[in-house]
């Protein structure tokens, strides 16, 4: 989540409208469906039809959007604003402004990998269900691991995994660098703890873009690592003019 803009009414810059739940709405950038493109496509083969590979890109947006309304209604149950969710291909973004409270903050942070952690079980009780009961000479096979309906529930439980782990990270601004800097808030004061949290995102960050450029070879990852990185030396260069606390 981000800090919501000063124009909350405003859309996006280069977004689509898609809906609004109880006055939040939700936008599309256009760059996702130039992504959602390639990666269907590059997924190709998983799948008997290509259904199937849409269906999990959407289903993981799908949590994503989940997760961002945890962070959207989660701040305005302490009383935060939260009017906009952005959709785009490194993920999503709920923009919200949170009472100046280090427990708020803490909490609107939160509940969005709180999220990802409920449908967790229900995702792994899907698919034990399926596995254990599904007559599997039935359905059509999929590399002979099992049907087409199993691998699906089966590959959307480990996307929703890594989504939770991941988000987890202490890097700033992910959710777990901001949930670390809700807990040092606590004690040390919003600026300080922003200050703390920022670097340790910094230098956690650098070093997981260099694991996964040398161990995982994934371009992609390393893009996303590289955004949060740079977010968190904005906040450390920003930071300098900041007055100091007591």
């Amino acid at each position: 989540m981000l800090p919501a803009p000063v124009d909350s009414s405003a859309p996006p810059p280069g977004t689509w409208p898609l809906f609004s739940v109880r006055g939040i709405r939700v936008f599309l950038h256009w760059s996702w469906l130039l992504v959602a493109y390639y990666h269907i496509n590059k997924g190709k083969g998983q799948y008997p039809h290509i259904g199937w590979d849409i269906a999990e890109y959407i289903t993981l947006f799908a949590i994503v959007l989940l997760h961002e309304f945890g962070h959207a209604f989660a701040t305005r149950q302490v009383g935060g604003v939260a009017n906009q969710i952005l959709l785009w291909p490194f993920g999503g973004i709920a923009y919200v402004q949170t009472p100046p409270r280090p427990g708020a903050y803490l909490w609107g942070v939160a509940a969005g990998p709180l999220v990802n952690a409920v449908l967790w079980p229900l995702l792994y009780g899907l698919e034990w269900w399926m596995e254990s009961g599904l007559n599997a000479s039935s359905v059509r096979d999929v590399n002979g691991d099992g049907s087409t309906a199993l691998n699906f529930v089966s590959q959307i439980h480990i996307i929703n995994t890594v989504l939770l782990i991941f988000n987890l990270l202490p890097v700033f601004p992910m959710d777990g660098g901001q949930i670390l800097r809700g807990l040092l808030w606590f004690k040390l004061g919003p600026v300080k703890s922003l200050r703390i949290s920022a670097w340790i995102g910094l230098v956690l960050g650098v070093g997981l873009i260099a694991f996964v450029l040398i161990q995982l070879q994934s371009i992609w990852l390393t893009i996303i690592l590289g955004l949060m990185v740079s977010q968190s030396w904005r906040v450390i260069q920003q930071l300098k003019s900041a007055p100091s606390e007591a």
